[in-house]
C-alpha cells in the first residue's frame, strides 16, 4: 500500500482557514477565562459540512475520508483553536454508520449532517472504572419496549451541549458472560427529552475549558428501536470508534505543534534582547527545530494511520503510535514555545499558556500513554501483559 504525503488537501485546509479565521485568540480567550462553549463556532462548523465530512453523502454528508477529517482537526488547532469541543461528533458516527439500522441513519445521521442535532457525547468512561471498560456499573435493565438505565458516567465531554449521545452500558451483568467484553451495548440517547429529569448533569471545572461533565442516569427509558446494533456486542463496536478518535486527536496534536511552533518562530525572529534576535540564539532555536522534527515524524504516523484506516485495514498499532508521538510533540513544541516567551508565555494575552493547557489533556486522554504502552508492549512486541 502506497501513503500519499504529496497531497496536501490545499482546499479543504483554506476553507477551514475561511471559519477559523473568523474565531481569532481574543475569542477562545474570553470563553477560557469564563468556561463557556463555543457554541457560535461550533454551529458554523456543523453547518458548513466540517463535521459531518465522515458521514456519506446519501445522508448528507461529504463522505470524505479519515485522513481528510485529520487534516481538518489539524487545521483548526493550528489557528489557535479549540476543536475538542466538537471533535467527537466526527469519530461518534462512524459506531451509528457501521452497525447502526437504516431507520436510525435516516433519522439521526441526516439531521447531524445538516447542522439540526449535535452528536457531541460518547457516554462510556466511568469515575470507578476508568480505562477498564468492561467492568462499568451503568446497567440497561430489558424492560417492554426498551430497556431501564441506571448509572453515573464521569468526565464526558459536551455533556451540556450535545443533543444525542451514545451510551455504553452492560445489558448482561459481568458474573453471567463468557468473556468480560460480551454483555456491553450501545444506545442512542436523545439527551434534549431527559435533560434535567432522567439525565441530571453537572459540569467539572479542569485546568482546560473541555466542557467536562458528569451524568447521573436515573431510571432512563430508552426504547428498543435505538439499540445500535446486537445486544451484547458494545464493545466490539466502540473500539473502531476508538481508532478514529485516535487518529483524530494525534491530527489536533500535530496541529497544535504547528500552532505553538509557528508563534514561537515568530516571536523568536521579532524579539531582541542584549542587541541581537533571541533567535540567534542556539538555547531557543535548537528546542523549536527539535519540536519541528518531532512534529513531522507524528504527522507521518498520522497520515500512515488514517490511510490504513481508510482501506479497512486494522489500525490499532498506528492509532496508538499517532496518539502517542503526536501527543508528546505537541507538548515539546509547547514548552518550546513558553520557553521562547519567557514570562509572557505564562501570558494569558499571548495565548501560549492556553494552548499548553488544552494540549496536555492528550497524553491522558481518551487514553492514557501508559496504556498505549502497555498495548504496544503485549499485543505489537510479545512481552507479557502487564495488568
Amino acid at each position: 500500500m502506497q501513503i500519499d504525503l504529496s497531497t496536501n488537501f490545499d482546499e479543504l485546509r483554506a476553507r477551514v482557514r475561511t471559519i477559523t479565521g473568523k474565531y481569532g485568540d481574543a475569542y477562545w480567550r474570553e470563553l477560557d477565562a469564563e468556561r463557556n462553549y463555543p457554541s457560535e463556532f461550533v454551529d458554523e462548523c456543523s453547518k458548513s459540512g466540517l463535521l459531518s465530512a465522515l458521514i456519506p453523502e446519501q445522508y448528507g454528508g461529504e463522505g470524505r475520508t479519515l485522513t481528510e477529517a485529520a487534516v481538518i482537526m489539524e487545521e483548526i488547532q493550528a489557528a489557535g483553536c479549540n476543536g475538542g469541543t466538537c471533535h467527537a461528533q466526527m469519530y461518534i458516527m462512524g459506531t451509528l454508520l457501521r452497525y447502526g439500522n437504516e431507520d436510525q441513519k435516516q433519522r439521526y445521521l441526516t439531521r447531524v449532517a445538516s447542522g439540526e442535532l449535535r452528536l457531541q457525547v460518547f457516554g462510556v468512561t466511568e469515575k470507578h472504572t476508568g480505562t477498564d471498560t468492561t467492568k462499568l456499573r451503568t446497567f440497561a435493565e430489558k424492560t417492554d419496549g426498551g430497556f431501564r438505565v441506571n448509572g453515573h458516567k464521569f468526565y464526558i465531554g459536551r455533556g451540556q451541549h450535545s443533543d444525542l449521545m451514545l451510551l455504553l452500558a452492560r445489558t448482561t451483568p459481568l458474573d453471567q458472560v463468557k468473556k468480560k467484553t460480551d454483555g456491553l451495548s450501545i444506545f442512542l440517547v436523545d439527551m434534549r427529552e431527559s435533560r434535567g429529569k432522567e439525565l441530571d448533569i453537572r459540569p467539572i471545572r479542569t485546568t482546560m475549558n473541555h466542557s467536562l461533565t458528569e451524568i447521573y442516569i436515573n431510571d432512563l427509558f430508552i426504547p428498543e428501536e435505538n439499540l445500535v446494533g446486537e445486544l451484547g456486542k458494545g464493545f466490539r463496536y466502540i473500539l473502531d470508534s476508538m481508532n478514529a478518535e485516535r487518529l483524530l486527536i494525534a491530527g489536533e496534536c500535530v496541529g497544535d505543534a504547528r500552532f505553538f511552533i509557528e508563534r514561537a518562530t515568530g516571536w523568536a525572529n521579532q524579539r531582541e534582547l542584549f542587541g541581537r534576535k533571541i533567535g540567534q540564539n542556539q538555547g531557543i532555536q535548537f528546542p523549536i527545530a527539535r519540536a519541528y522534527a518531532s512534529m513531522k515524524a507524528a504527522e507521518m504516523m498520522v497520515r500512515k494511520g488514517t490511510t490504513l484506516f481508510d482501506a479497512g485495514k486494522k489500525v490499532g498499532e498506528e492509532a496508538n503510535m499517532a496518539l502517542l508521538l503526536a501527543s508528546e510533540a505537541s507538548w515539546e513544541a509547547g514548552n518550546a514555545a513558553i520557553q521562547t516567551y519567557g514570562g509572557r508565555g505564562f501570558d494569558a494575552d499571548y495565548d501560549i499558556e492556553r494552548k499548553f493547557r488544552e494540549t496536555r489533556l492528550y497524553q491522558v486522554a481518551p487514553i492514557s500513554k501508559n496504556m498505549i504502552l502497555a498495548y504496544l508492549g503485549e499485543h505489537v512486541l510479545g512481552l507479557p501483559r502487564s495488568y
